[in-house]
């Protein structure tokens, strides 16, 4: 009991020695503005290992295609081995947030993060996406049961900027760096 405890400690002060540093990296910008709520999601909840779904087909290809789209993309983006430049292309406005991406890929600490699409939902248009999924770091559950925002942009489904804000602004006690009420 003694041993989880600490490993749930350990895992919680990574998790905020990453958000000091994401902050410290907008901090030039920082401000008191924080996002809106995340969008609410009309899909029915399913767990965390339930494979990927959508209500609809899409512009984007079938239905399935676009969830696998979406999944591939979401998770590739919140991998910590995946490179800034890469997860820079996977952000819905993603050079604006060029220098938070690039300070939080040299923390060794968001190396071990990584996410898990627990379902994905794409709206009747084919141009957004609800995703449902759960943050990890080491492969045990930081932030789950999360809900955010996918955006078909370019030919990419791609993290929208007000998913991505709104973890910034969780992990800044509620308050979103500055470049965040730039965007959406």
């Amino acid at each position: 009991m003694q041993s989880h405890y600490r490993v749930n400690r350990v895992l919680a002060a990574s998790v905020l020695v990453v958000a000091i540093a994401v902050l410290a990296a907008c901090s030039s910008n920082s401000s008191s503005t924080s996002p809106g709520s995340s969008p609410t999601s009309a899909a029915v909840p399913t767990s965390a290992a339930a494979a990927p779904t959508t209500s609809s087909p899409s512009g984007s290809g079938s239905g399935s295609a676009a969830a696998g789209q979406v999944t591939t993309n979401w998770e590739d983006f919140f991998n910590g081995a995946t490179s800034a430049d890469k997860k820079i292309s996977l952000l819905q406005n993603g050079q604006i947030f060029a220098s938070t991406i690039k300070a939080q890929a040299g923390l060794s600490l968001s190396k071990s993060i990584t996410a898990k699409v627990a379902s994905v939902t794409v709206n009747s248009t084919g141009t957004l996406a609800t995703v449902k999924y759960s943050l990890l770091a080491s492969g045990a559950s930081v932030l789950p049961n999360q809900t955010g925002t996918a955006v078909f942009e370019g030919g990419v489904w791609k993290v929208g900027d007000s998913s991505f804000c709104a973890l910034l602004a969780l992990e800044g006690g509620g308050k979103a760096p500055q470049v965040c009420s730039s965007v959406g």
